[in-house]
């Protein structure tokens, strides 16, 4: 069963019309299919099954307790980029030592709950981090488990703002320098090499990126077992694309045969961290046409939704399917879809052929990475609700915000 489908004319998130939930939850409101979700990561971790894996969620991509709930019941590990991503798994029931720590900027208190938690490594993205962590992990009695984040130099064919393994990027360290920082991380008291690690952006549809960086990769384990240091994990990071309009990005059979092949005869465990790839074609934002304005040059069909909630448009320039809920059987014409948000740059898509009357629905396709994950309350705009679908059962996983929330942190100066 397809996830999202027209049927009698109408749009379903399984076996729920979309048009229920918009009466139900009211919108805008973010709607993730569940079997959407297992099916991806079964699919992804098909391919490794006769292999020592784990592939851990790139929380960042999407952080809703329910979906880390169900992914770690699935056996998911979790890939964290901050403390408040650690307290977020932890809460989902997820197994700390399924987690990997990454990030440039750890602070001492992060390192510190993430060694009370036990994770299972931490991605070290800088010489100055493997100090501070080998005395963080001193001053607590323990032994911090490590893998350094190898910048490899690869071009990963993305956009620009997530693209992460170029030697001007801010992650990792330097490819040449590797070697050295690990010897050097071999003499700490506090510190446990365990892993390389390299990740080298998102949204990739191409193979080859993956298997230029893995080469990289596998030559610097091949070094370092010269030298002594024996690698229990290879973390090859993530970053396969969806498709969001016509991309033919690498299926996860030939991805995992690729890096099988790669790998050969070594003795080690392989980890993996998707995130877009599991949830970006799970979601899809639900709105409402507000007003239809036409003006002399373009057609403007005014939504409920805006940038605050999906960035991904303004940010990026992205682009995301948008779709009739109901269609009309009436004439198409071209409309600039916007929110309400006081930005020109608050678009959701440009120059998109549709039958509209003001009141109809719609939905923003491939909504599931990034989408609630970058939303703001900008404009004073409470965040939208969360809705899970499981065949004709629908969940509130996040109620919506109301106003009152934006400032209940906020006060006022006391009078003079």
């Amino acid at each position: 069963m397809s996830t999202f489908t027209l049927k009698n004319n109408a749009l379903f998130a399984e076996n729920v019309a979309l048009t229920d939930i918009a009466n139900r939850f009211a919108t805008p409101c973010y709607v993730y299919s569940k079997s959407a979700l297992i099916q991806a990561f079964e699919s992804f971790s098909a391919g490794f099954k006769d292999s020592n894996h784990l592939v851990c969620f790139a929380v960042k991509s999407n952080p809703n307790l329910a979906i880390l709930n169900l992914f770690a019941h699935l056996g998911a590990g979790f890939d964290i980029v901050s403390g408040g991503e650690l307290a977020r798994v932890l809460a989902a029931g997820g197994d700390p030592k399924k987690i990997v720590f990454s990030g440039v900027g750890k602070t001492a208190a992060e390192m510190q709950a993430a060694l009370n938690a036990g994770i299972f490594c931490f991605n070290v993205e800088s010489r100055s981090e493997l100090i501070r962590l080998n005395t963080v992990a001193g001053a607590m009695g323990k032994v911090a488990p490590v893998s350094l984040r190898v910048n490899p130099n690869v071009d990963a064919k993305t956009h620009p703002y997530i693209s992460t393994g170029l030697k001007n990027n801010k992650f990792g360290v330097a490819y040449d320098d590797a070697l050295n920082i690990y010897l050097e991380a071999a003499k700490m008291p506090h510190i446990a090499i365990h892993g390389v690690d390299c990740h080298i952006g998102s949204q990739i549809t191409e193979l080859s990126p993956f298997l230029d960086a893995f080469d990289r990769v596998l030559a610097l384990v091949d070094a370092l077992e010269q030298q002594g240091i024996h690698i229990q994990h290879i973390d090859a990071g993530g970053g396969i694309g969806i498709c969001y309009s016509d991309e033919t990005p690498p299926q996860f059979g030939a991805y995992a045969a690729a890096m099988q092949e790669k790998l050969g005869q070594r003795k080690v465990k392989l980890v993996f961290e998707p995130g877009r790839a599991l949830v970006g074609n799970a979601g899809v934002l639900l709105t409402k046409v507000e007003y239809l304005k036409p003006t002399e040059s373009k057609n403007f069909a005014i939504v409920d939704a805006a940038m605050n909630d999906l960035m991904r448009p303004a940010l990026y320039d992205a682009y995301h399917e948008i779709q009739a809920v109901t269609p009309r059987d009436t004439p198409a014409i071209s409309y600039e879809i916007v929110g309400p948000v006081c930005e020109s740059g608050d678009f959701l898509g440009h120059d998109r052929t549709l039958a509209l009357e003001e009141g109809d629905l719609l939905a923003i396709m491939s909504a599931g990475a990034y989408g609630m994950s970058m939303a703001s309350n900008y404009n004073s705009r409470p965040r939208a609700a969360e809705v899970m679908v499981d065949d004709e059962t629908c969940h509130l996983i996040r109620a919506r915000e109301t106003v009152a929330d934006l400032f209940a942190l906020e006060h006022t100066l006391p009078k003079a």
